[in-house]
């Protein structure tokens, strides 16, 4: 690997001596031997903290393309393990095929010293490095890899923004004299509460032992008031720990080094780079260990920033170029780092779970890891939990039937409501029919409709639905007659061995958010005339300056808006629904009083959480008298609001609580669109955890939604208990026939998803011309 005759960088700087800085050091000396490269270290390498680190294969590669040398001494120390072991409850279950290799932390930067020393990188140990800004005045490039606490990262705040999270749990990172051969977590249920131990070997004999758990169990067991950070380690906390572990332990030791109670902090940087300085590894961004990731990210970076370098013309080419390639995967993989520490945070409402339930709650925890990775590594395992889901053999997860009062639905996919613009005076016309009804052709259990509005004023757009009249009561009627007479509904479908297709109504009410114009002319804009008058709990437009200030209600308001919307749960009843949805979500009316953004009233439907749940019970006791007793009765929320102030996670699991008390059979859990300036964490799959801690904290059933693209998604969702039913928008208007088309590529043909009569042709993906040659019969040496 010759350096270029052009060089980047020609002096590089390098403040910190840990995995990512040493190793960036080492590849950029060794691309151009001709480079001068500088260490600057302030311990020793005996000095870091912890025991050992994993790595997974993909990462191993690179290591191995880059740098052989680093790549022969890392196998050597590798221990390889590919089985994950959960106990829960003095039951072990094991999954397998999963590869992992883990190496002792002091031996991995011995290596690198090692390495760095006969490339010739400058490396000073026991020295403190000049300040970033120093270093910039004297060298083409500054490397900060100066960890999670980099200084150069604060002094430079302003440039690099960065924003440090710390969260809930407690951990302390210690080691055992315990021979594994799998990673561990043992879970511990206590009279403190729980806890939890993530144990992994890192050389012969000896396992890496984090114990974790939350703030308040930490306190109830005392460890809060014990001797801290001491040389030798924390020794009253490792004494507890080995007595509360026992049973894992059986009389081996558990070992400190620089270890003390800690809580994890997430770090993120709205930028990496300023001027000639760059954020490498922790500087730039954590990932909660467990996923393992803080070494691994941090040696993918330096091996990114090496490759940009020796690619791009110039320095600032190459730092754009490296943040441009690094930041997708660090994001993506935070977002998985947080999913996990959010799991472990809510560990205590997941241990009644069955044990089979739970091992693969807590693996598919991340949302990284699926069902279908799940059954490639491991079938046995996973047909374990299918059973105890109670699939029947050959029958995935999400085509086994969910019963609500006296609704049965054949699967367990929505088709999530979505709005179409395209009424005239509120009356679904031919679009909708052809819309809802190819849905229900392509094999979702239940359709939802749109936010069927309660009355004129109440509506988004003038392309909305509405069913405040007569006319619009038949429209609706002769959709859900075709629903029902071509995909069947209830048990007595002829031809049929399982419910056909439900159709639901979403009843809703626009709030502050309406008299706008359609989607695709200006979403959330008023409209250029023709306006009419808004109503909100508050005087408060939706964007400042932009949308209509809408009127404050009164009382005599509030209890008209309660007889539209029960007025409407009659006609709807009337009209054939099978289930009632009453929207209660993304900054619409009722939505708009259950957030204190948006909700700044001082009677008795403001203030706290009781006050402003008020009038959205007051609706849903209105539309629960209205609507027929055996029909199910549904209530999408947002969860948070993404928003500072503003409706949080336990605000949703209260809300939930209250809604099932008057009425609700289940809760659609969405989350956002509440305010203009929210934050949302974007992501696959990124709203189903709020669905999930109101399922298994309240015991209430949930309809989880948001970037659920895939049927494994749906599949893994279901079998960890995060949801009973989950909504898919999207993939529907992509492909009506999801859901036939997801039972096809799994090789389901059972009555959970029939085909209409008139499309079995094609059940199965048609040919396509041959894109290979034929191949030669006989080859002869020349």
């Amino acid at each position: 690997m010759p350096g270029r005759r052009d060089r980047v960088a020609e002096r590089v700087a390098v403040i910190g001596g840990g995995p990512g800085g040493l190793y960036a050091a080492a590849l950029l000396k060794r691309l151009d031997p001709g480079r001068s490269v500088t260490v600057w270290e302030r311990g020793a390498p005996e000095d870091t903290f912890g025991f050992g680190v994993v790595f997974s294969d993909e990462t191993v590669g690179g290591i191995e393309s880059a740098d052989p040398v680093v790549y022969a001494g890392m196998r050597k120390e590798f221990v390889r393990w590919d089985a994950i072991d959960i106990r829960h409850r003095d039951r072990l279950t094991r999954s397998g095929g999963h590869g992992f290799a883990a190496l002792d932390r002091r031996r991995l930067l011995a290596l690198l010293y090692a390495r760095c020393r006969d490339l010739g990188v400058d490396v000073r140990i026991r020295t403190s490095a000049p300040t970033a800004a120093e270093l910039a005045a004297g060298h083409d490039l500054v490397v900060a890899a100066d960890g999670a606490h980099s200084a150069t990262r604060t002094a430079h705040a302003d440039v690099f923004r960065p924003r440090l999270t710390a969260h809930d749990c407690r951990y302390i990172w210690l080691s055992a004299d315990l021979p594994l051969d799998a990673f561990r977590f043992e879970i511990l249920e206590t009279p403190y509460g729980v806890m939890q131990a993530h144990a992994y070997p890192y050389r012969r004999g000896a396992s890496t032992f984090v114990v974790e758990m939350a703030e308040e169990v930490w306190r109830r067991a005392g460890f809060d008031q014990q001797a801290g950070d001491l040389p030798d380690g924390a020794e009253g906390a490792i004494a507890s720990c080995e007595k509360l572990f026992a049973g894992v332990l059986d009389g081996r030791a558990l070992h400190g080094n620089r270890s003390r109670w800690q809580s994890f902090t997430t770090v993120t940087n709205d930028s990496w780079r300023h001027g000639r300085t760059v954020l490498l590894g922790d500087a730039a961004h954590t990932a909660h260990f467990s996923i393992g990731s803080g070494t691994k990210l941090a040696m993918e970076d330096a091996l990114a920033l090496a490759a940009a370098l020796r690619e791009q013309a110039d320095v600032d080419a190459a730092l754009a170029a490296y943040e441009s390639e690094r930041r997708p995967v660090v994001e993506s993989t935070q977002r998985a780092a947080l999913a996990s520490l959010e799991w472990f945070e809510r560990l205590g409402s997941y241990v009644d779970q069955p044990p089979t339930q739970f091992a693969f709650n807590l693996l598919t925890r991340s949302r990284r890891v699926t069902h279908g990775n799940l059954r490639l590594r491991d079938r046995e395992f996973t047909d374990g939990v299918e059973r105890g889901f109670g699939a029947p053999p050959g029958t995935p997860p999400m085509f086994t039937p969910f019963t609500l009062r006296g609704l049965t639905l054949r699967n367990r996919v929505v088709v999530s409501p979505m709005d179409m613009y395209v009424a005239r005076d509120g009356v679904p016309g031919d679009f909708h029919l052809v819309h809802l009804g190819a849905r229900a052709l392509g094999g979702a259990g239940l359709v939802m409709t749109e936010m069927v509005c309660v009355s004129p004023n109440g509506r988004i757009t003038p392309g909305c639905t509405g069913l405040w009249n007569d006319e619009q009561e038949a429209a609706w009627r002769r959709i859900t007659d075709f629903v029902h007479q071509q995909g069947g509904t209830g048990q007595d479908s002829p031809g049929h061995d399982a419910p056909g297709t439900a159709i639901g109504l979403q009843l809703g009410h626009s709030g502050r958010k309406g008299s706008t114009r359609l989607m695709w002319d200006g979403i959330d804009q008023p409209l250029p005339d023709g306006n009419w008058p808004l109503v909100a709990p508050s005087a408060l437009p939706y964007r400042e300056g932009v949308n209509q200030v809408p009127h404050a209600l009164t009382d005599r308001e509030l209890a008209g808006i309660r007889e539209q919307f029960a007025a409407a749960a009659e006609r709807g009843a009337r009209a054939g629904f099978d289930l009632l949805e009453l929207h209660c979500a993304h900054g619409y009316l009722l939505s708009s009083f259950l957030s204190p953004l948006t909700n700044r009233r001082t009677d008795r439907y403001g203030g706290d959480l009781a006050g402003r749940l008020r009038f959205p019970l007051e609706v849903l006791d209105a539309v629960r008298e209205m609507w027929p007793s055996d029909k199910p009765l549904s209530v999408r929320i947002s969860a948070t609001d993404w928003a500072p102030g503003g409706a949080t996670g336990d605000d949703a699991v209260a809300v939930a609580r209250a809604l099932a008390d008057h009425g609700a059979d289940i809760v659609d859990v969405s989350t956002g669109q509440v305010v203009a300036d929210e934050r949302p964490a974007y992501g696959r799959s990124y709203q189903t955890p709020f669905a999930d801690r109101i399922r298994n904290e309240t015991g209430l059933p949930v309809i989880a939604v948001g970037a659920i693209s895939s049927w494994d998604d749906v599949n893994s969702l279901l079998l960890a208990g995060r949801a009973d039913l989950c909504a898919l928008a999207r993939p529907h208007l992509y492909d009506p026939h999801w859901t036939l088309h997801a039972a096809a590529e799994q090789s389901y043909a059972g009555p959970a998803a029939p085909w209409p009569a008139p499309y079995l042709a094609g059940r199965r993906p048609p040919p396509t011309g041959r894109t290979d040659a034929p191949k030669p019969r006989l080859t002869l040496d020349s």
